[in-house]
């Protein structure tokens, strides 16, 4: 779907799949959402109904709504359930504003993996700025740790959702909890006060302000605590950093790659050549397949998992 942060640029059709090429015609056809908040998140919901539940159904993945520390969560496993001893926490895409990812990110992770997965549904902005998002995504994962003591927690997320899994993997570090056994960052930023040339090639600068503004309420974007490339990344987990060549996040997610890599931190990153923002989340294509195994080859823990 086209992004929060600004359209998507056409893409050379000699690039990617045909059904890719589909898939991106199909959205761009989709009729915009209303004037409000609620009509854009109504809209954001129907399609990740929509898709998510068709993936779901195609992956033989069971889905139920639940509440953890008082924060609505999705929860999804395989059914013929999820094995133990790894439990996978999502924070969804969507610029802080929507929810365009609590489905379609998690369903195909949970088949592929054999995990159980948790999606948050953390609070919005612009009703709720930072920290609303990383308090109820650090509320989840601590409860889950607690319910789970033996069991491994691997943290993932897309866009906005990958912004708040390094906002929430600094606030533990911080506060001196467990670290999850590893992060997936697709297609985000770690440093809110510097974009990189891919938001001017694909991008619009000025809705990336108006959003993160949105987000950020009072909060400098130099914090360390939002922006936290800025801060010290040394004994990080073992990171997944994934995005496209015409993402307008890809010079944000590869700058967190190498600040990572840097620190000595194990990173490492993939692109996936001529499509847009979190193409995942939203289109189903070979591409979309082979992104979402990627991811489960570094989420899963273990070389084996289910193709």
């Amino acid at each position: 779907m086209a992004s929060l942060l600004g359209d998507p640029a056409p893409v050379d059709p000699a690039l990617i799949s045909e059904a890719a090429r589909a898939g991106l015609a199909a959205d761009a056809a989709r009729p915009p959402s209303g004037p409000t908040m609620a009509d854009r998140r109504a809209r954001s919901e129907a399609i990740q109904q929509e898709i998510g539940r068709a993936r779901m159904a195609r992956d033989a993945v069971t889905m139920r709504e639940a509440t953890l520390a008082g924060v609505p969560v999705r929860v999804f496993e395989p059914q013929a359930g999820a094995h133990p001893g790894v439990i996978l926490l999502n924070l969804h895409g969507g610029g802080f504003l929507v929810d365009a990812g609590s489905i379609t990110e998690a369903a195909p992770l949970a088949a592929l993996t054999g995990r159980q997965v948790i999606s948050v549904r953390y609070r919005l902005a612009p009703e709720h700025p930072y920290p609303a998002g990383v308090e109820d995504a650090l509320a989840v994962y601590r409860a889950i740790a607690a319910a789970h003591p033996d069991d491994r927690i691997v943290l993932f997320g897309t866009s906005a959702g990958a912004s708040l899994a390094a906002q929430l993997v600094a606030r533990l570090k911080h506060d001196g909890d467990a670290l999850p056994a590893a992060l997936g960052f697709f297609s985000g930023t770690a440093d809110f006060a510097q974009w990189g040339d891919s938001l001017d090639l694909f991008g619009d600068r000025g809705a990336a302000r108006a959003v993160i503004g949105a987000y950020l309420g009072e909060r400098a974007a130099e914090d360390i605590e939002v922006s936290p490339l800025r801060g010290d990344l040394a004994g990080w987990p073992p990171t997944l950093c994934l995005s496209s060549s015409r993402d307008l996040l890809l010079s944000a997610t590869a700058a967190f790659c190498r600040a990572l890599d840097e620190a000595g931190a194990p990173a490492t990153l993939i692109v996936f050549d001529g499509l847009p923002h979190a193409f995942w989340s939203y289109i189903d294509a070979p591409e979309t397949d082979a992104a979402f195994r990627a991811m489960a080859r570094h989420l899963s823990l273990t070389t084996e998992f289910r193709p």
